[in-house]
């Protein structure tokens, strides 16, 4: 590719071209994150099912976890919470070993992307750091029932990765529909139903 031609922006589908490197808040989209997580698969894809188990489910079940351990959250907590992936619509969902491998530069990439996307929808440009931890626990123990309902490991392979996870504080029928693959559009619908529910509970939104 000739340096003419080089970018390092992404045309999304509402119109916005947002810049991977220097992301301005003005050029993100909700549309835009709900149409590219519904569409980006965990664990490369290689999980049972219909359908792969989207990033934008994933951030649904991440979210009802952190709600069952933290009730009193509150609804930018939440909101933050949601959106703990959202850069993944434009970089897509690269697991953990080969995050590794590409070192720090990955990370930094990200973290703009994640202020962006949190100033955007006016919230703090970065989570304080208790919050941080109680994400990562929500975040840890979905990966772990991802894993072990949906991409093969054994619990104890799981638990070795992931931790010790809680028992979901749901019943087995609201789990079963919060682990279980939804179709595209089920995941783009329920992710925006869920920010706009979140939304609409916080003054003056």
């Amino acid at each position: 590719m000739s340096r003419q031609s080089s970018r390092a922006w992404q045309r999304m589908l509402s119109g916005r071209r947002l810049d991977i490197l220097d992301p301005s808040p003005v050029d993100v989209e909700l549309s835009d994150i709900a149409h590219g997580l519904a569409r980006v698969a965990r664990w490369n894809g290689q999980t049972l099912g219909d359908y792969p188990f989207s990033v934008a489910q994933h951030s649904v079940l991440v979210l009802e976890l952190f709600r069952a351990t933290q009730p009193a959250a509150t609804p930018v907590a939440q909101l933050q919470a949601l959106l703990h992936d959202a850069p993944e619509y434009v970089m897509g969902d690269i697991i953990s070993p080969f995050k590794a491998a590409m070192g720090g530069n990955y990370k930094d990439v990200e973290n703009r992307l994640l202020s962006a996307i949190y100033l955007r929808f006016s919230l703090p440009a970065t989570m304080p750091a208790i919050l941080v931890k109680q994400v990562k626990k929500a975040d840890q123990e979905a990966a772990y029932f991802e894993a072990t309902h949906l991409a093969g490991f054994e619990p104890a392979e799981a638990r070795k990765f992931f931790g010790e996870p809680g028992q979901p504080a749901f019943d087995v029928e609201a789990f079963d529909r919060l682990i279980r693959p939804w179709p595209t559009h089920q995941a783009h619908d329920r992710f925006i139903q869920v920010f706009e529910d979140i939304t609409r509970s916080i003054p003056g939104r």
